[in-house]
């Protein structure tokens, strides 16, 4: 759906009340942290922490800290102050407006609807696509989300990299989240459809036999199956 991407135009165009009827729906859904979400209509398309080690026009914390809505929070520290903060903050003119939906997971849908759409294309075309096999599913899917995530996870509050000076500090990078959330969303596609297809497929064919049975249909040419 491309509804997350309405609330910044909806702000944009001045509906601020259907624009932040678009981020709450998506809230429970999402994270919405402000330094790792897509920003449309202001002077940059991200604005990653400092720790990322993007090179930047400007990093969230030179941004936020201009904003009044941080007021009051410290933008260095992702304390429970930021976090609520990063969530609520939709955008300002400078900053543009967030997408309703955080960096990764606009990578996972995004990716999820692109391959289903290119699965469809391949199978009218008489390709037969095969299955993912669980451990490709594993390295492809599983493995670069979770080790980008939870390595990003533990180095922050509450967990602080366990104390542990060897524990890398660290934030994911806008590039990291799309290429992981990518993989995640085309190896849950790849793993699920080939089976969707199959039921599908083995459906039709049993309820056309019935219908044929019960003299709706033609008797199916056995032939036809070679």
């Amino acid at each position: 759906s491309g509804l997350p991407f309405a609330a910044p135009i909806a702000m944009q165009l001045g509906a601020t009340g259907l624009g932040n009827a678009i981020y709450a729906t998506y809230s429970p859904l999402c994270h919405q942290f402000a330094f790792r979400s897509w920003f449309l209509f202001g002077e940059q398309t991200v604005y990653p922490r400092e720790r990322a080690g993007v090179e930047r026009n400007g990093s969230f914390e030179d941004f936020a800290s201009q904003e009044a809505f941080f007021d009051g929070v410290d933008v260095t520290a992702l304390d429970n102050d930021l976090v609520f903060a990063a969530k609520q903050f939709v955008g300002s003119e400078t900053m543009g407006w967030k997408v309703a939906y955080c960096q990764r997971d606009v990578a996972i849908y995004g990716s999820i609807a692109f391959f289903a759409l290119v699965y469809g294309v391949l199978v009218m075309g008489g390709v037969k696509v095969p299955y993912l096999p669980f451990w490709a599913y594993l390295i492809i899917a599983i493995g670069p989300i979770g080790l980008d995530g939870f390595s990003q996870l533990f180095s922050n509050p509450p967990f602080d990299s366990f104390g542990l000076p060897i524990y890398p500090t660290r934030e994911s990078t806008p590039f990291l989240r799309v290429l992981t959330g990518t993989m995640f969303g085309v190896g849950n596609a790849w793993l699920v459809l080939p089976y969707l297809a199959d039921s599908f497929e083995e459906t039709r064919i049993s309820l056309t036999n019935k219908l044929a049975r019960a003299g709706v249909l033609d008797q199916p040419d056995p032939s036809s199956a070679d």
